[in-house]
């Protein structure tokens, strides 16, 4: 009879190593065919909005949308398609589902997530949808959470997003406070020659930690990004901030038949003395 002298699986323990010492892993989905039926749902709801037909080559409508939308007109289908999808009752479920086993794998399996999904959409060249280098942490969010950053186009270089590794990332922190008086683009200058340009092609998503620093620069590439994001946390995780709560920034996934049960349970009157 085999035994087992491990409590994670092989796969599982090569994941966690890698997140570890890099701070993100990058990795196939885990359902192709659901994540093509959501790039088409994103593509049909900004084709209503601008009153279009459905692209015979989605790749070529997401990867060029810069012909069809000035960067003054962006931000209003970005939020129409944002609002659309999040009112999509299988959007959130299926988001999910498609990072599932390396987010149980690195989080745990009974889990929170964001109660919306963020969308991003960054024309070449454009310079209003900039997320300058940061920490979540710094916000108030949890330290206990990963970011599911889902691409729907190709994205590298400065059409993809950055980060700063491990063992920059934890040097930068150790003496953060030379940058209290010198700002965030200081912090960026200092470390730009560490930063990763996280290569993430469609077909794959990016898990971060995003107590590590991050963020995204203008979109020198000939082509438009499209990337969602969404946070996910242990269930039972320190909520830290005031506002990015369970119960309302965060909504529970997949609570666990035994802990609804000891969430009902009260204690019997006069059971104890």
């Amino acid at each position: 009879m085999p035994v087992s002298h491990s409590f994670t699986s092989q796969e599982a323990s090569a994941l966690a190593e890698e997140f570890l010492a890099q701070g993100y892993v990058v990795r196939p989905v885990d359902d192709r065919p659901a994540l093509d039926e959501l790039r088409d749902r994103v593509v049909q709801v900004a084709c209503d909005h601008l009153g279009l037909p459905f692209p015979d080559d989605v790749s070529d409508f997401l990867n060029h949308f810069e012909r069809l939308v000035p960067v003054e007109k962006l931000n209003d289908l970005r939020l129409n398609t944002y609002r659309k999808m999040n009112a999509v009752p299988w959007f959130r479920p299926t988001y999910f589902a498609l990072a599932r086993s390396k987010l149980e794998a690195l989080v745990g399996n009974e889990l929170a997530m964001q109660n919306r999904v963020n969308l991003s959409i960054q024309l070449p060249q454009d310079d209003s949808s900039l997320l300058p280098i940061h920490s979540d942490a710094f916000g108030g969010e949890t330290p206990f959470q990963v970011v599911e950053w889902l691409p729907l186009v190709d994205c590298y270089r400065t059409k993809s997003m950055f980060i700063l590794p491990r063992s920059a990332n934890e040097r930068v922190l150790a003496d953060f406070t030379r940058y209290e008086n010198q700002g965030m683009d200081t912090l960026f200058e200092d470390v730009k020659d560490d930063l990763v340009w996280l290569d993430v092609p469609y077909g794959n998503v990016l898990i971060f930690s995003s107590n590590h620093l991050h963020g995204g620069v203008i979109n020198e590439e000939p082509e438009t990004r499209w990337s969602m994001n969404c946070r996910v946390t242990g269930l039972f995780t320190p909520y830290t901030g005031a506002e990015k709560k369970l119960g309302s920034f965060y909504l529970p996934i997949t609570t666990r038949a035994v802990t609804k049960m000891g969430i009902a349970y009260n204690e019997p009157s006069g059971f104890r003395e």
